[in-house]
Formats: structure tokens, C-alpha cells, sequence
């Protein structure tokens, strides 16, 4: 099964978007559609609200007069925390009914308005925000809801702003053109990234990177490291000590492989042995890649660790578990912060990587190739450190308490 959170402004086009998944055979479970449900005639969350606020929130058909509701709760914080400790637990009951419902190699996207106030992105495998500009969504909102300039600035206002909705958003979709074109992005992101992710989290697949290719520096790879490092967190719990983005993509302005290496500290390897947490990863989209795997360290010794690869066939991701504070640990972040601190060796790094990956073939022999320069680079590296009195960083992204 694949968790899809879909989300977007006001007058963003997401109930297109959801619509147009939900006929592809996505199973969608639209959050403000659960909310009217766990307060509908009859149900306790009604009664709950009736107790709470009066007979005066009901209207004269007996059903919840919502605007009357908001009324009240309007600017009453107290009201207000009353009135979600009623419909919260029903919501998120209903909602996770509904996703138990659907079949295990179903595409369900929760189509959740708040999914970026809610800080809920790491919950789903992919987070989909449907985008346009401030100026489009009101005309929309004043042309064809019928709401006055006013009352849609207010309402846009009350809502995440752009900047944080990209920050959420591994996948933007663009409504500034036409319905047909924002429909035809939605058949693309369905048949070229929903559909081989389900297959390849059902399976066990990983995504991989064919040939070392090199892309330019991406000032978005650290916030696509934080969103991933945010569903490792959420997988695994307090497994996971520390949560680091390690790698040539976590250095800025470097070139590098487009491929977003994590590195996740444990105790003890045991603990990623565990089947209950190789599970939840691959539940997560981490498929665990069999075999020993170590790291070469420089004093002919290897440094074991467990390897695990992202199954998004958008976002190639490979994940080191390694022993907080071991050899192999240390020296992922040592790297990372000298290549950061030192702009000669980072370009020296560079030169050294686009001059092998225009003449080897497959990505492991690139990594091989690699080896030598890493060899003289360690005693640069670790007398920088010692110099500038490194110390391991905290994490990225806050384990779990």
C-alpha cells in the first residue's frame, strides 16, 4: 500500500487533482468529507457537541450548524481545544478505518487540507501539494466561489504559506494553466511515480541510479533529506539515535550523484536487525538490501553497517545504519563538515568525481574508483577536525522522544 498525502491552498485546484486520482483508482479519503461524517445525525460525536455548546449549534433540521459553531469557538481558545478533543479522535479513527479498508496494493491518498499546518508530511510515503500564486487562487476564490476579496484573503491568510508548503512538498504540482494541463500532470505523476512506488513498496524494490551520472548542485536536496529523515523518524521511533544527512548532497554547491544518502544511528546493529524494525522501514519505503555490508576504513580494518535503499522510483535514497559514535559513524560526519568548511578540497572533490564519472561505466565501479582519493583525503579530513575541535552534530531532524 502506498500513503499519499494530498494538499494545497484554497482555490489551489486540489479537489481536481483528488478527483482525477480517485478515477485513476487511487482510494481517497477526503478529510473534510470524515470530518462532516463523525459529526453527522445520530453519531456520539454530535451528542458530544451538543452537550458541550448547546442546542443553539444545531440547526432547525437538527444537524450541526457548522458556521454557527465556528462562531463560538471563533477567538476562544479554551472552546476551541474543547471542540477538537471531541471530533480529533473521531477523525483520525474514521480515517484510519478507512485506509485499513483498502486493498494492500491499493494508491489511498488522504486528501487533507492541513496536512502542512498539521506538520503530518511524515506520515504518508509521498506529499503531494497542488500550487499557484496568491493572485490566481483569489481570482478563483471571488469569480467562481462567489466570496468577497476580502473574506478569501482572510481565509488564504489562516493557511501555511508557500515557502512552507514547498518545504513539505515532494511533489509540486502546478495549476497556473489550464484544467487539462493540471489533469495531464496528474496522469504523468500516477503512471510514471504512484503507481512503480506501490509496486516497488509491495515488492521490496528499491529505486537506483543506472549510471554515475552527475547533476549540478540542487538547493533542494537538504529539505528532500529532512522529509525523508522525518518518515525514517516516524518508522522507527527511538531505534534511530541520530539522523544525519551525510553525502555529497548534503554539501552546498558541490556536484554529486543525484542521490540523497542518509546516515541513521543505532545502539547496536542488533537493533537493526531486528524484524520489527526492518519491517517498519520497508512499511516506510526502505527496503533492506541483503548481505554484509561494510564501509572501507583507512587502516585496512572495514566498518560494518546495514544498508537499506528508498523504493520512489522520483527519489533515489540510499540509508546507512551504522552504530552512533563508531568509527564509520564519525567519519560520514567528519567528511561531510570539512568538504562544507574547506572550499579548495571541496573543489578538489569535484574535479576528482567528474573526471570518473565520464570515463567508468556502473555506479559501483565508480564508488571503487573513488577509493584511492578518499585514502589521502582521510588524513586531511580528520587533521581538520582535530584542529577546528570537532565534535558530531547533533541530528538533522530530532529523533523521536
Amino acid at each position: 500500500m502506498l500513503r499519499v498525502g494530498l494538499t494545497g491552498g484554497i482555490g489551489s485546484g486540489k479537489s481536481t487533482v483528488s478527483a482525477q486520482l480517485a478515477a485513476l483508482g487511487a482510494v481517497v479519503v477526503d478529510a473534510d468529507v470524515v470530518a462532516r461524517e463523525v459529526v453527522g445525525p445520530g453519531t456520539p460525536g454530535l451528542a458530544a457537541i451538543v452537550e458541550r455548546f448547546g442546542a443553539d449549534v444545531l440547526g432547525p433540521d437538527g444537524t450541526l450548524d457548522r458556521p454557527g459553531l465556528g462562531r463560538v469557538v471563533f477567538g476562544d481558545p479554551e472552546a476551541l481545544r474543547d471542540l477538537e478533543a471531541i471530533t480529533h479522535p473521531a477523525i483520525w479513527a474514521r480515517t484510519a478505518e478507512r485506509v485499513a479498508a483498502a486493498r494492500p496494493d491499493a494508491v489511498v491518498v488522504h486528501d487533507m487540507p492541513l496536512l502542512v499546518e498539521k506538520s503530518m508530511g511524515s506520515q504518508y510515503h509521498l506529499v503531494v501539494v497542488v500550487g499557484s500564486t496568491e493572485e490566481t487562487r483569489l481570482r478563483r476564490l471571488v469569480d467562481l466561489r462567489g466570496m468577497t476579496e476580502d473574506d478569501a484573503r482572510a481565509r488564504m491568510a489562516a493557511q501555511a504559506d508557500d515557502e512552507a508548503r514547498r518545504a513539505a512538498a515532494d511533489v509540486w504540482l502546478d495549476n497556473e494553466g489550464t484544467t487539462d494541463s493540471l489533469r495531464a500532470s496528474v496522469l504523468r505523476l500516477w503512471h510514471e511515480r504512484l503507481e512503480p512506488f506501490e509496486l516497488n513498496v509491495r515488492h521490496g524494490i528499491r529505486s537506483r541510479l543506472s549510471h554515475p551520472t552527475l547533476a549540478a548542485p540542487d538547493p533542494t536536496w537538504p529539505a528532500q533529506a529532512a522529509r525523508l529523515l522525518g518518515r525514517v523518524r516516524q518508522a522507527v521511533g527511538p531505534a534511530a539515535v541520530t539522523l544525519h544527512h551525510i553525502g555529497s548532497t548534503a554539501v552546498p554547491g558541490l556536484v554529486a550523484k543525484d542521490v540523497v544518502d542518509l546516515q541513521v544511528g543505532v545502539r547496536a546493529l542488533d537493533d537493526a536487525d531486528a524484524p520489527a524494525f526492518v519491517d517498519a522501514m520497508a512499511a516506510a519505503g526502505f527496503v533492506r538490501l541483503p548481505g554484509e555490508w561494510h564501509d572501507n576504513a583507512k587502516d585496512g580494518r572495514t566498518w560494518p553497517k546495514r544498508f537499506l535503499g528508498s523504493c520512489d522510483p522520483g527519489r533515489v535514497a540510499h540509508v546507512h545504519v551504522r552504530e552512533a559514535g563508531s568509527p564509520g559513524w564519525e567519519w560520514a560526519l567528519v567528511f561531510r563538515d570539512w568538504l562544507r568548511a574547506d572550499g579548495d578540497e571541496r573543489v578538489a572533490y569535484a574535479e576528482m568525481k567528474t573526471e570518473l564519472a565520464g570515463r567508468v561505466a556502473t555506479t559501483g565501479s565508480y564508488a571503487e574508483a573513488k577509493e584511492p582519493w578518499f585514502e589521502a583525503a582521510d588524513v586531511r579530513a580528520r587533521a581538520w577536525a582535530e584542529e577546528n575541535g570537532w565534535r558530531a552534530p547533533d541530528s538533522d531532524v530530532p529523533p523521536a522522544g
